[in-house]
């Protein structure tokens, strides 16, 4: 399904760790909250948490019309999204249990009026299900005003800690 280990991106170096598929898509569903890294001002990362839907191997998001994360998409398409779906330290192992998923691909913003609409009326139903009317007035109130970014994974990798994934570590080996 996701493209791995191509000349451009590199393999998992602890690939006992590494999510299928399957279960980086989950973790892409599952979420409420991603972290968009740009190539920002001056060439420095620039990130941003930000709501999101996954839908067909596309991250979707919403955005002001301007602002530093528009400028930086329009300057270059590159980006990475990162989803944490477990973080819970144990302090007695000075350790953390923890699932991520990093993809890497183009962001661009929508021009299609029609695939924007489909695709804020994803995310509003991600966020808000079961309240179409709500949804129906909101998009009336601010499709005009917002963007919708639709990223396009070209590269995902998940990865969970040892404990999650049930296998030994090097330390345990």
């Amino acid at each position: 399904m996701f493209e791995k280990g191509t000349a451009v991106f590199r393999k998992m170096r602890r690939f006992k760790q590494q999510l299928t598929d399957d279960q980086v898509v989950e973790v892409l569903k599952r979420g409420k909250t991603g972290i968009l890294a740009v190539i920002g001002d001056g060439g420095y990362p620039y990130t941003v948490p930000i709501n999101y839907v996954y839908a067909d191997g596309c991250i979707y998001m919403h955005s002001a019309m301007a602002g530093h994360k528009i400028d930086a998409l329009r300057a270059d398409d590159k980006a990475s999204f990162c989803v944490i779906d477990a973080d819970d330290v144990v302090p007695s192992d000075y350790s953390t249990n923890f699932r991520s998923v990093v993809a890497f691909g183009r962001a661009r913003i929508m021009e299609d009026a029609e695939a924007k609409e489909a695709a804020l009326r994803l995310l509003g139903n991600k966020y808000n299900p079961d309240q179409p009317e709500a949804l129906d007035r909101e998009v009336a109130k601010g499709f005009e005003r917002l963007h919708m970014i639709e990223f396009e994974i070209e590269h995902v990798t998940g990865k969970q800690s040892k404990e999650l994934a049930h296998v030994k570590g090097p330390l345990d080996e």
